[in-house]
């Protein structure tokens, strides 16, 4: 097969999964499988900022791909939850980064352990090795990603 057809199967797959993703409905059966109740607005916020954070407003709105409003108010819902606290970060006062509670690591690990369960059912009938190189490969990828656009951050 020709590189030119891999990255349009590769391209494919990837729009494929990102819409599936961006459905209501797995996102409702994530938090339904979790036992949280919570906007499935926000729960992408929340284990961002477990995963990454502290992070600033604007640096989680890039990650999010979301509007630097929206998601300062959506974190402000998640404040009021007492799921995140606002703080200054170490380097510029100025600079308000979020990070999450001890109540809201207790969503994200229930998150966790409902994604794990969803997805151990999804590749009940792969082989381990599979499993092992599709998580290896799309980490190298989302890794180059991440860094292919921060060298054309730098660049402008």
């Amino acid at each position: 097969m020709s590189l030119k057809r891999d990255i349009s199967l590769l391209r494919d797959a990837l729009l494929d999964l990102t819409g599936m993703l961006n459905r209501p409905q797995p996102d409702a059966a994530l938090l339904a499988l979790a036992g949280v109740d919570l906007d499935r607005a926000l729960f992408p916020l929340i284990v961002r900022v477990e995963r990454r954070g502290p992070l600033g407003i604007g640096e989680l709105a890039q990650l999010c791909g979301r509007d630097y409003t929206t998601v300062s108010r959506q974190i402000s819902k998640l404040e009021e939850l007492g799921l995140v606290t606002r703080q200054a970060q170490a380097q510029d006062a100025r600079i308000k980064e979020v990070a999450v509670t001890v109540k809201g690591k207790q969503i994200t690990l229930a998150l966790d352990g409902a994604r794990e369960k969803l997805m151990t059912a999804m590749l009940a009938d792969w082989d381990r090795q599979d499993v092992s190189d599709l998580a290896r490969l799309l980490r190298k990828l989302a890794d180059d990603a991440m860094d292919f656009v921060r060298s054309e951050k730098s660049r402008a």
